[in-house]
Formats: structure tokens, C-alpha cells, sequence
């Protein structure tokens, strides 16, 4: 069953990216919220991870907190942006849920 996945740290502070890509079953959803947004950003040690990440799951990242960080004209293409209502419906949408602390 797919599951949504969370990422709240940054991918240049912790590795919690690392092990939701590891670990997250193909199919999943991944939401790339408070700092997990720079994982997002075009142009970082980390882009062609998450190109290859988008093969196997849906990315998604909460544009607030890209806009927040002032960081939300350099989100790698095909990433789906979402508000604080699609990530409401992307919660209703799933039946596990898993946070990457």
C-alpha cells in the first residue's frame, strides 16, 4: 500500500532524505515540508537524487514554506507543489503515513 512520507530536515544537515528514499516503498508519496524543502531546489548536491527519486515516487513539496525561505522560484521541474490544503487532501489520500524526524 502506498504510503506518505514526510520530510522535515534539511538534506545538508541530517539524513533523514537518505533513509525515506532507502526505506519508502516504490509508489509512495513524499512531502517535502519545513527545511526538507531545500531537498526540492534545482542546482544542489542533492538534485540528481531526487530526479532519480521521481522515477519511483510522487515528490511533492509544500510551497508556504518554500516561500517562506524565499527559495520558491528553484524547484526542480516535475515536483509537485502543494498548499496547506492539498496537503490535508494528500493525508486523506493515504492510509499510512510516516514522518522522517
Amino acid at each position: 500500500m502506498p504510503m506518505l512520507h514526510t520530510v522535515n530536515k534539511s538534506p545538508f544537515e541530517r539524513n533523514t532524505l537518505d533513509s525515506c528514499l532507502r526505506l519508502a516503498k516504490k509508489g509512495s508519496t513524499i512531502l517535502l515540508i519545513e527545511d526538507g524543502v531545500y531537498a526540492a531546489l534545482e542546482g544542489t548536491r542533492v538534485s540528481d537524487r531526487i530526479r532519480q527519486a521521481m522515477q519511483e515516487f510522487r515528490i511533492c513539496v509544500l510551497e508556504p514554506d518554500l516561500e517562506a525561505r524565499g527559495v520558491a522560484d528553484r524547484v526542480i521541474e516535475g515536483i509537485e507543489r502543494v498548499d496547506y490544503g492539498g496537503f490535508v487532501d494528500l493525508v486523506a489520500e493515504h492510509d499510512a503515513f510516516q514522518a522522517w524526524l
